[in-house]
């Protein structure tokens, strides 16, 4: 493996390590039983789907464990902090809709190891996205107080997006995905009664190890 494609093993990794301890932060806190059930097995697909990542980068234990924060690749958007429940279901959605769209490049892909991982991950990105677009929605088109704060978790949420698409020069295209992502995200968006944000400035600078002050702690 190349040392490119060594690192988009481990800034997926990375990502999805810490996107799942985020929301294991929600087990005993979620709004119902049943969410604290579903929350739990999503952060633990995305564990699991770290360490096959991570096995790719090197000791998957050691990567998880040994680094400290700067040592991380993860995407800035998987660090933000939980917020309310609004707040973490945008969070999810808009990861989930660009995660999928890069699993469907890397299944079509050559490299035949990183084609079946990618595989077993977008069988469980297809129910996360799903689950997440279900709840956005409701939220959104639901009561007035809800629409406000899934609104506001998408305007604040906004900013970490464009990070998602900067070239890198390994395995995916990033920014070729960005259409197809903007269109699905604004169709979901619309459906819910929401309002896309306007393209501005975009906080970056996690995939090369600069973090915001949430990861440290």
């Amino acid at each position: 493996m190349t040392a490119a494609r060594t690192d988009f093993a481990l800034r997926l990794g990375d990502t999805c390590l810490i996107l799942g301890q985020r929301l294991a932060e929600w087990i005993g806190h979620a709004p119902a039983v049943e969410e604290d059930i579903a929350i739990g097995n999503v952060a633990l697909d995305l564990i699991g789907q770290a360490r096959l990542w991570l096995a790719l980068a090197g000791d998957p234990d050691d990567l998880a464990y040994k680094r400290d924060a700067a040592g991380f690749r993860n995407l800035l958007l998987a660090e933000q902090p939980n917020g309310d429940f609004a707040v973490t279901i945008a969070r999810q959605y808009l990861f989930d809709e660009w995660y999928g769209a890069v699993l469907a490049v890397l299944v079509a892909g050559t490299d035949t190891g990183i084609a079946e991982i990618a595989a077993q991950c977008r069988r469980e990105n297809a129910y996360h996205l799903t689950r997440h677009r279900e709840w956005l929605l409701r939220l959104g088109d639901g009561t007035e107080e809800s629409h406000r704060r899934m609104q506001t978790a998408i305007d604040d949420l906004w900013m970490f997006t464009g990070e998602m698409f900067e070239a890198d020069g390994a395995l995916v295209d990033l920014p070729s995905l960005r259409p197809g992502w903007a269109g699905r995200v604004g169709n979901t968006l619309a459906s819910a009664t929401l309002t896309v944000p306007k393209d501005g400035w975009m906080q970056t600078g996690g995939q090369q190890g600069r973090h915001t002050e949430h990861l440290g702690y």
